[in-house]
């Protein structure tokens, strides 16, 4: 990334944007902004857990008006940022954009082991896998009903980026470096073998329901574990192979 430009980061609840957006930021010498922040906020003005606050504003459209302007407003601006939110690749449209993906599993334990105050409270793991995917497809539905957009198609992104066992400072190395073309870089572990994948060719990864099944490229993926490697470039296909 030769020159300063806008990067918005949305991601699966739990897979570190907080983090990675503060270090991106810095690294870059530009404005941090997290629209996440303000709807936590909110969401404690309110009284409301994070999930109930999601809920409520299915039904009060002002929620998403206030947020939808002042993301609005502040792309207008033109600074050059790194923007926090699961909408802004929405708003921002000439800004690099940034997908931070990470197992399910993996992510209800970073949230159970953070203080999260009234806003998120999980009474265990179970409660916590409950609680985050609940909140994130009632998002899902709430954008594909007023925006018309679904923040789960991996196309909407230039950059998709596996936080499971990356480190943030990885993380953030790798999307100043990969910013040139349109890449998924996944953890080898965490990609699904269901049919035999034992061609050593490209990586050809299909994605389901927060899941990732491999397709073609198994030989190459198990070097990439058996050698530690945290982060491998695939192919995304669809369901009839076919390259996204």
């Amino acid at each position: 990334m030769t020159a300063p430009r806008t990067v918005v980061l949305n991601g699966d609840l739990g897979s570190g944007k907080t983090t990675v957006s503060v270090a991106l930021a810095e690294r870059l010498g530009v404005r941090r902004v997290s629209i996440g922040d303000l709807y936590r906020q909110m969401a404690a003005e309110h009284g409301m857990t994070a999930l109930q606050f999601n809920l409520h504003a299915e039904l009060d459209d002002k929620i998403d008006h206030y947020i939808d302007q002042l993301q609005y407003d502040i792309a207008a601006s033109g600074e050059p940022l790194v923007v926090d939110s699961r909408l802004a690749w929405h708003f921002f449209r000439g800004a690099y954009k940034v997908h931070l993906v990470t197992d399910p599993v993996v992510a209800a334990r970073r949230v159970l082991g953070r203080a999260g105050g009234p806003v998120e409270r999980y009474t265990n793991l179970e409660d916590a896998c409950t609680q985050l995917a609940a909140r994130s497809e009632s998002e899902r539905q709430r954008f594909l009903t007023r925006y018309g957009v679904d923040k789960t198609r991996l196309q909407n992104y230039d950059l998709i980026c596996d936080t499971t066992s990356a480190t943030p400072v990885d993380i953030v190395t790798r999307i100043i470096e990969w910013a040139a073309a349109p890449t998924c870089l996944l953890d080898p572990r965490r990609v699904l073998r269901t049919t035999p994948t034992e061609s050593d060719g490209e990586i050809k990864v299909l994605h389901q329901n927060s899941h990732f099944f491999a397709v073609s490229g198994g030989l190459r993926l198990d070097a990439a574990a058996q050698a530690g490697e945290t982060l491998v470039p695939v192919q995304l296909v669809d369901e009839a192979g076919k390259a996204l």
